[in-house]
C-alpha cells in the first residue's frame, strides 16, 4: 500500500480540526465525520511549544484522559488520513501525548492523542 492512501483515521477533538493546522500540517483540509469516544473526558494543558503555539493560535490544548466510564464522552470528528499524514500529525502534536487505537461510538477503529 502506499503511503499517499487513505488508510488511517484518526479521531480529533482539538486543533487538529482547525483549517490553518491542518493546511499547515497536512498542506490540505482534511475530510471528516462526527463521531464519539466513550471513556474518556477532556483537559486543558499549557502547550510550551512555540511552533505549535504559533500554528494554532492557542497557547492551552485539549488533552484527553482515560476515565474508564462509558458515560464520559467525548465528541470529535475522525479524519481520514494517509500513513504520511499520520506521521505529520505525529510530529505536530508534543511530546505530552501519545497516539493510541480505540473503538469509537460508532464501531469504528481509529486513532487519538491521549495525554
Amino acid at each position: 500500500m502506499s503511503t499517499t492512501e487513505t488508510s488511517e483515521r484518526l479521531f480529533s477533538y482539538g486543533t487538529l480540526l482547525l483549517p490553518q493546522v491542518q493546511l499547515d500540517v497536512f498542506g490540505r483540509r482534511i475530510e471528516s465525520t462526527e463521531d464519539v469516544l466513550a471513556g474518556y473526558h477532556v483537559q486543558q494543558a499549557e502547550i510550551d511549544d512555540s511552533r505549535v503555539v504559533a500554528i494554532s493560535g492557542l497557547a492551552a490544548h485539549p488533552v484527553l484522559s482515560r476515565t474508564g466510564n462509558t458515560s464520559d464522552k467525548v465528541s470529535g470528528r475522525v479524519l481520514e488520513l494517509t500513513l504520511d499524514e499520520l506521521d505529520a500529525a505525529d510530529e505536530y502534536e508534543v511530546s505530552l501525548y501519545r497516539r493510541v487505537a480505540v473503538v469509537l461510538q460508532s464501531g469504528r477503529d481509529a486513532w487519538v492523542y491521549v495525554g
